[in-house]
């Protein structure tokens, strides 16, 4: 399990060695969404060519815009043009985004509910370049803002499915964004994309592992590796965070006898573990409970297989940390 990637430390692809994966799912999936959708404009902070939004300027370049290094500047100049029914589909770092430019999207865009569409790249820790780049505390930052709709998806299947979801939906969203080879998982659960909705991936008697982002791939890694300790292990992904599927989240925690487990790549302060613990707790319904997060700390610096294990996040790490749970 212990694969090193060859990958720079600064963009590092989250496939593993041999794995499918698909080329800028989100940049061809905004484009062919563009084709029709003729009022959606594209916008970034001089990143087009590293959130994949350069396959959207290279095809509408019209409607393409080029704000420069300047977030601030960015998610109001997007609120404008919002203002005058445009579309903005806004693309940065989910670092710059989320701390840079939080108040210019809270007073600009989600207090007046403007139908602007934030793609965050590097979220949680998917970049090894330290603390000014990763995005540990993103979800809880942006759950936090009254009006917006938050989503973390697993990969190049969700990603694309996400993008005409989100496109329909009327207000601010914020995605995070796995960009350039991104891994395809889902498409062997017969998974859809609803906005909203939780999905029962698989299921299991022993563990309910609920989980977001890269963390569902990693989840349903684990649960295969942990069937040949005879650890039966149920995995729910939940990309949408803001809204939750509380619903499916009660009905599948509610089964007796499991452990239930969050698995998110972000800090484990505010995003979906104390989000999915508020709605069990709320509910009177107390399994035994657990996360897999990243901790309270500023994070190293280094190659993300290596960061991984450290914080816990990497499959062979999750598979230990969940045996030694269960004695």
């Amino acid at each position: 399990m212990n694969t090193r990637l060859k990958t720079s430390a600064m963009i590092a692809s989250i496939a593993n060695e041999g794995q499918i994966t698909r080329s800028a799912p989100f940049g061809h999936a905004l484009v062919e969404l563009a084709r029709s959708k003729t009022n959606i404009v594209g916008m970034t902070a001089d990143l087009g060519k590293y959130t994949d939004l350069h396959i959207f300027a290279k095809e509408f370049p019209e409607r393409y815009y080029q704000m420069g290094m300047a977030e601030q500047l960015l998610v109001g100049a997007a609120a404008g043009m919002a203002h005058e029914g445009a579309q903005p589909f806004v693309t940065t770092y989910a670092v710059f985004a989320t701390r840079r430019a939080y108040d210019f999207i809270h007073q600009a865009i989600a207090e007046d509910n403007l139908d602007v569409k934030i793609i965050a790249a590097l979220p949680g820790l998917t970049t090894g370049y330290g603390p000014s780049h990763q995005a540990a505390e993103d979800l809880a930052l942006m759950r936090a803002m009254p009006n917006m709709t938050v989503i973390d998806p697993c990969d190049a299947l969700d990603i694309e499915q996400m993008v005409p979801a989100i496109a329909a939906h009327k207000g601010p969203v914020y995605a995070r964004l796995l960009r350039g080879n991104v891994p395809v998982v889902l498409d062997e659960y017969g998974y859809r994309f609803e906005l909203g909705k939780a999905k029962l991936l698989r299921g299991g008697a022993d563990v309910l592992l609920v989980s977001s982002g890269i963390m569902t791939m990693r989840s349903l890694e684990a649960a295969q590796a942990l069937e040949r300790d005879n650890v039966d292990v149920a995995v729910l992904h939940v990309p949408t965070i803001k809204p939750l599927d509380t619903a499916t989240i009660l009905r599948e925690a509610k089964r007796t006898g499991r452990m239930v487990v969050v698995a998110e790549n972000h800090t484990v302060i505010g995003g979906l573990g104390e989000a999915v613990a508020r709605t069990l707790l709320g509910a009177g319904v107390t399994p035994a409970f657990r996360q897999i997060a990243l901790p309270d700390a500023f994070l190293d610096a280094g190659a993300l297989p290596t960061l991984h294990e450290r914080y816990g996040i990497s499959t062979e790490a999750m598979c230990n940390t969940i045996k030694g749970w269960l004695g």
